[in-house]
C-alpha cells in the first residue's frame, strides 16, 4: 500500500494478498514516522479491520532492537509459530530498514537453534531473500553477538526475578 516516490501499491489489493496466502499475524517494525512518510498512517488497523493480528515493534531507522525488545519480538514469534500461525515480519523499503526483519529473522533462528552458528542463519536468509540480506556491519555485529546479549539479559531477568521472590 505504500505511496513513496515512483512506488505506488494499493493498500486494499495488497492486504487482500496476504489474506489470500492465509497470513494470521504481522509483526510491523516501522515506526508510526516511516507509515506517515509512506503514506500509510492506517496501516496498523487496516490489518485489523482484515482480521490480521498486528505486533507492532517500532524500531528507528538505522537501528536493531535493544537486546530486551529483541526478546519480546522473539517471544511473540515463537507463540505464533508454536500455534501453526502463518506469519510476516515486515519493514519499511528504505534501503537501510529493508533487511531489519531478516535481523529478527536471524534471531529467532539462532533461538531456536543451538549448533546453528550466526553465518549459516545468515546464509540461509540469503539464499532465501537475496545476497543483499543482512548486509551492514550493525546487522552482522548484533547476530555474531546475539547469544552472548541474550544471555547476558536472561541473567539479568533471573537475578531480579530471584531478588523480587526473596
Amino acid at each position: 500500500g505504500c505511496r513513496f516516490k515512483d512506488i505506488r501499491r494499493n493498500l486494499q489489493k495488497d492486504i487482500e494478498e496476504l489474506k489470500n496466502y492465509g497470513t494470521q499475524d504481522i509483526f510491523v517494525l516501522c515506526t508510526r514516522g516511516e507509515l506517515l512518510k509512506y503514506r500509510v498512517p492506517n496501516l496498523l488497523d487496516a490489518y485489523q479491520q482484515h482480521g490480521i493480528c498486528v505486533h507492532h515493534y517500532p524500531i528507528p531507522d538505522g537501528d536493531a532492537p535493544d537486546i530486551a525488545k529483541c526478546c519480546k519480538i522473539l517471544e511473540d514469534l515463537r507463540s505464533c509459530l508454536e500455534n501453526n500461525r502463518k506469519t510476516i515480519i515486515h519493514c519499511s523499503v528504505e534501503y537501510m530498514r529493508i533487511y531489519l526483519s531478516l535481523t529478527v529473522a536471524a534471531c529467532l533462528l539462532l533461538q531456536l537453534s543451538d549448533t546453528l552458528a550466526p553465518q549459516q542463519a545468515i546464509d540461509s536468509l540469503r539464499s532465501l531473500r537475496g545476497s543483499g540480506a543482512i548486509q551492514t556491519i550493525k546487522q552482522y555485529n548484533y547476530l555474531h553477538d546475539f547469544r552472548e546479549n541474550l544471555a547476558a539479559h536472561l541473567a539479568t531477568k533471573d537475578t531480579i526475578l530471584r531478588s523480587v521472590s526473596r
